[in-house]
């Protein structure tokens, strides 16, 4: 089989997968998709997934040729864990990971810096949280090698910066819709970030697109549950792409469903909001909320009278912005309204109160999912408005700012029509 021609040729030695916890279930999951269709003997499925992530076939192609023997291709995983692809985790590295992040440090620090552009504080939501918490909630791929881009933007739409405006917010833009834009989820403990920044958006322009028809809000639980490996490169809770969703919208479209346990909607989150180690009086702790990972279904779990068929809201298009591409993102906003976002989290970003956000100290914890309302001009600095899925007690009530290109965001937005 050409499969093992070029892909097993010699062992590397055994090392972390990836920094990013988004990025390590990735790779795991396209390494078990991979050996999967070896098995199968669908040779044309493991060019087409090389074609995609030639990192991938790189990878593969410093596997153990001498340690051919534990190649199991009836097992997947496995395989790939002696490939070195699927995470084996190092007990200290585990026990370092468990230790709560001293987000103090950052908090003074920030504070105490005269050129900042954004006040520090302590955030409910992240109260003595540990590495390893937190990276659970980057569930976003933003690294280049592994990042699925949506189709080009439109070349015939034609951009008319003399005409867009300092300062724009979706919120006060399209009023009727305010309530759905400004409506604050939170993921709970599972990395559906990705999930919740394309959803809201498409969620926004549903209600923009119709001029207030439909003020309702759309399933986070249907597209992490949905929108999986197969259809959308994407592992639930596990993280997922941005590119891709946005794709799904146009071909299967997402049922109605709101917070958790709302019960008005189709398909109401699975998890509820929680805080991190705090004695909140409104949240519980995240350590005690069980990790429902959101499934496919076709019935309506949260009210049973919907017809989970006839709910299906869908979008016309799907495209991504390139790099520089500024004005064509403001342009998109200030016409159809929210776009998805992804950016690098940093520690002090967790500590975010308000002001214009730029990365200044701390260790990057992975990348994450928004989604982005609007921009404006603040203090010097151009910044992207930005909705975060982490409840209404992190941040500036769920919202913040951020320096237009830090973190690179700018690399990663994308849309659609409705």
């Amino acid at each position: 089989m050409k499969f093992f021609a070029t892909a097993l040729i010699s062992i590397a030695s055994a090392s972390k997968v990836h920094d990013f916890f988004a990025e390590r279930n990735f790779i795991c999951g396209m390494c078990k998709t991979v050996f999967e269709s070896a098995y199968e003997g669908d040779d044309q499925k493991v060019q087409e997934i090389y074609e995609m992530f030639p990192a991938l076939e790189l990878a593969i192609s410093t596997s153990a040729l001498e340690s051919m023997a534990t190649f199991n291709l009836s097992d997947p995983e496995a395989t790939c864990k002696s490939a070195n692809l699927c995470e084996q985790g190092n007990v200290m590295e585990l026990m370092a990971n468990e230790i709560p992040l001293n987000l103090g440090k950052h908090v003074e620090t920030v504070n105490s810096n005269p050129k900042s552009k954004w006040v520090s504080g302590v955030n409910e939501k992240f109260v003595n949280a540990s590495r390893k918490e937190v990276q659970m909630l980057m569930g976003t791929v933003v690294d280049p090698a592994w990042t699925i881009k949506g189709a080009p933007y439109p070349d015939m739409v034609q951009v008319v910066t003399d005409d867009l405006p300092t300062d724009f917010d979706a919120r006060t833009n399209w009023p009727t819709c305010a309530e759905v834009i400004n409506n604050i989820r939170d993921q709970s403990n599972c990395g559906s970030c990705w999930a919740h920044g394309t959803t809201e958006a498409l969620n926004d322009r549903t209600c923009i697109a119709g001029k207030a028809e439909f003020t309702g809000f759309l399933s986070v639980s249907d597209t992490t549950g949905c929108c999986d490996a197969k259809h959308c490169f994407s592992f639930g809770c596990g993280g997922g792409q941005v590119g891709t969703p946005w794709g799904w919208f146009t071909k299967q479209g997402v049922v109605t469903g709101g917070n958790y346990e709302q019960g008005e909607f189709c398909y109401d989150y699975t998890m509820p909001a929680c805080a991190h180690h705090v004695d909140s009086k409104t949240l519980p702790e995240c350590d005690a909320v069980v990790q429902v990972q959101p499934k496919c279904l076709a019935t309506c779990p949260s009210n049973t009278s919907i017809n989970y068929n006839e709910d299906k809201h869908m979008a016309s298009s799907s495209y991504g912005f390139g790099l520089d591409a500024v004005d064509k993102i403001k342009q998109d906003i200030y016409t159809y309204g929210s776009v998805t976002g992804a950016f690098s989290v940093y520690e002090d970003f967790l500590t975010y109160k308000s002001g214009v956000y730029s990365h200044q100290t701390g260790a990057s914890l992975g990348g994450h999912a928004i989604k982005v309302i609007g921009w404006g001009h603040e203090d010097g600095q151009d910044y992207w408005l930005c909705v975060n899925s982490w409840n209404n007690t992190w941040g500036d009530m769920g919202t913040f700012k951020i320096l237009m290109g830090d973190c690179g965001i700018n690399n990663q937005m994308h849309a659609g029509q409705v």
